[in-house]
């Protein structure tokens, strides 16, 4: 199997498992060894009392490419550190992308960047996620057969 593949596959197995992530609804633009990038609508129960999206729809969107980003190599991560600035608020009917950098792949330590823009291309929000690499590997038992 191709590191892509193995890519989808984990993101696949991992995001039918995430009902937090399927009722975002979050949909996969691309993953690959390393990087993720998804796209989701705000929606009108996603709204604070301003109106305007909740700052935790972009972080839960963030946190989502993080983690299949991170876990696209193989080895099962986990977030040990995270944060988000917002700059742009989000209306009902939005787009948001989405898009993960990899900063740093290190043998227990690995960075992000994520990058949200809207449907005009704007960034609406900046996020930086760190995780520790666990030794567990994505589908072990599978290569013991």
């Amino acid at each position: 199997m191709s590191s892509k593949e193995l890519a989808e596959k984990i993101f696949h197995t991992m995001y039918d498992n995430d009902a937090f992530s399927r009722w975002m609804g979050i949909e996969c633009v691309e993953v690959d060894t390393g990087k993720c990038t998804l796209r989701m609508r705000v929606r009108k129960e996603m709204l604070n009392g301003f109106f305007i999206a909740h700052g935790g729809i972009c972080y839960s969107l963030a946190d989502s490419v993080l983690a299949f980003a991170s876990n696209s190599h193989g080895r099962k991560s986990v977030s040990i550190e995270t944060s988000i600035s917002h700059i742009a608020s989000l209306k009902e009917g939005d787009v948001i992308i989405a898009k993960s950098e990899e900063i740093n792949l290190a043998n227990k330590i690995a960075i992000y960047s994520v990058s949200i823009t809207n449907q005009n291309h704007k960034i609406v929000a900046l996020f930086k996620g760190t995780v520790y690499r666990t030794g567990e590997e994505w589908f072990a038992e599978e290569t013991k057969n």
